[in-house]
């Protein structure tokens, strides 16, 4: 009756619940541990420090080893095009929040009194508020209506 006893007494079910953690704990560091040394095998060692290992989507490269910029839709359009605008005044733009496509349907650059029609040889117009092209569908949130 003894044996009984020890068997399932307060001493014997503490040991095995140490026992248990302790090897479920260690089966765990020694899991994470392997996955930070697969992580740390991935990073190539020679990128600079914040580069990313992987290629961009925006790159190709070359048969001569350059990398090329890839046109997307966006740039495309050449009242997309922000080349030649300075840092402050792209800036300027989002502080205005402007988007290339109006969200209200009756509100857009081309019906605003800020709005500069476009050129003779320009296909993009232009707004009083910042420099660069302006798309006639866009939109910014100092949109004033066209009085007569």
């Amino acid at each position: 009756m003894k044996e009984n006893q020890d068997k399932y007494s307060r001493r014997y079910f503490i040991g095995k619940y140490f026992y248990a953690s302790t090897v479920l704990l260690g089966g765990g560091v020694l899991l994470g541990c392997t996955s930070l040394k697969s992580v740390a095998n991935s990073i190539p060692e020679s990128s600079p420090e914040g580069a990313s290992p992987q290629t961009s989507q925006d790159t190709i490269k070359t048969g001569e080893g350059k990398v090329a910029q890839q046109q997307t839709a966006q740039q495309k359009n050449p009242c997309d095009d922000l080349t030649g605008v300075s840092a402050e005044e792209i800036e300027k733009r989002k502080k205005l929040a402007y988007v290339t496509k109006t969200p209200i349907p009756d509100s857009h650059c081309s019906n605003c009194t800020l709005y500069l029609p476009p050129a003779k040889d320009k296909p993009c117009g232009g707004c009083m508020l910042f420099k660069g092209p302006v798309r006639p569908e866009g939109y910014c949130a100092y949109w004033a209506p066209i009085s007569n």
